[in-house]
């Protein structure tokens, strides 16, 4: 008799797995692995390799005659220069800032990967001097203030003030940027203007 799979009967079929096979404990030796591909394929923090390690052993659990130090392979994967919080805030304020995101949400970004604050002043610096630049691109973005087709209502403003604030911009220059008459380019004073904000 021939099955549904053209397989005569139970010969040559294997029995259907019930789930999916139980990992093996991790050892120090596959955590050191399991680190090193981590920040071989990411770019990360310390902080976020930390909490990677912990949770791959919460999950698979702990086989080794020590307990698992995520904390000190970190250290010795930033020793070797594979982990730089600092450069990691720097790309994080760049990418951001090149997204148009203000300086708030760059340091929301960088309190959630654990960077301390000597690592990552020159990321809150970089975003900071940048805030106007990134504004006018959420702003190009969302199409409010000069890059808006029409004027834009009460309500309609209200909402482009909240997204730019959502954004990581502050009230001020926010409500500045919305306000500016659309099709008209920022001048170099309305600029001067703004970064005093």
């Amino acid at each position: 008799m021939v099955n549904a799979n053209g397989v005569w009967h139970k010969q040559g079929v294997k029995p259907p797995r019930s789930g999916p096979r139980p990992r093996p404990p991790l050892t120090a030796a596959k955590l050191d692995e399991l680190a090193l591909h981590y920040v071989g394929r990411f770019a990360t923090s310390k902080g976020k390799l930390v909490d990677y390690l912990r949770r791959k052993v919460r999950e698979r659990g702990w086989e080794g005659e020590q307990v698992a130090n995520p904390v000190a392979i970190a250290e010795r994967l930033a020793g070797f220069g594979y982990v730089d919080d600092a450069a990691f805030a720097l790309s994080k304020a760049r990418a951001l800032g090149g997204r148009g995101y203000g300086a708030r949400r760059v340091g929301q970004v960088l309190h959630a990967a654990r960077i301390n604050e000597d690592d990552g002043a020159a990321a809150r610096d970089l975003a900071e001097q940048g805030k106007v630049d990134a504004a006018l691109r959420m702003a190009r973005k969302r199409r409010v203030g000069p890059y808006a087709t029409a004027p834009l209502d009460p309500v309609q403003r209200e909402k482009a003030i909240g997204g730019m604030l959502r954004a990581g911009h502050g009230f001020a220059l926010a409500r500045a940027i919305v306000a500016m008459a659309p099709g008209r380019t920022p001048s170099p004073e309305d600029l001067a203007d703004l970064r005093g904000l």
